[in-house]
């Protein structure tokens, strides 16, 4: 009988501890500072360019030669990313085509529970034009709240500092209103 009661409690805590933790993962915020993660650095010299590194390895977001970078993290089996894929690559020429923002915003895709392949086959099927970096192992998915996709996370960029100015799942609705929301959110001109 006591035996029964001691693995009870003892179970009990250990449930309430799993809970507590659980309840602490949550997506970078906003106000908040983006986590230094590591990425990938892409094969193509073309994205890296775009990215402003070199080499090969792993960069960090960071390290992105921007003032804002948008984040997107999707994964390749997501319906909905799949359906929103046309919309982020208008958000993607409506940033290049204006000679304020080009080079000012960046974008990069995370591919949660994605390999390099399987990123490769997004990028070919949807035409996207911005790097897509994978995370095979889930790590920064993790790190970053096992938020469900797509999801959103936009930082400017402040030396070696990435404040976050937007967090959200889902869609974006209008790619002239949420550029417009984050201009003004980071200051930019």
């Amino acid at each position: 009988m006591k035996k029964n009661i001691i693995i009870l409690i003892v179970f009990f805590i250990l449930l309430v501890a799993v809970a507590t933790y659980a309840a602490d993962v949550n997506p970078p915020q906003v106000g908040g500072v983006f986590p230094e993660i590591e990425l990938l650095k892409p094969a193509d010299p073309v994205y890296l360019k775009y990215l402003g590194i070199s080499g090969s390895g792993s960069f960090k977001i960071q390290q992105i030669k921007a003032d804002v970078v948008i984040v997107e993290i999707f994964s390749m089996y997501c319906p909905h990313c799949q359906a929103e894929a046309p919309a982020i690559n208008d958000l993607y020429q409506l940033i290049e085509e204006n000679a304020a923002l080009k080079g000012k915003i960046k974008m990069i895709g995370i591919g949660t529970g994605n390999s390099i392949y399987e990123t490769d086959i997004f990028k070919k099927k949807y035409n996207v034009k911005f790097p897509l970096v994978p995370d095979g192992d889930f790590k920064i998915h993790k790190i970053m709240g096992e938020v469900r996709t797509p999801y959103f996370i936009v930082v400017k960029l402040k030396g070696k500092r990435a404040d976050v100015i937007y967090s959200k799942a889902g869609a974006l609705g209008d790619n002239k209103s949420f550029l417009e929301e984050i201009v003004k959110s980071a200051g930019l001109k």
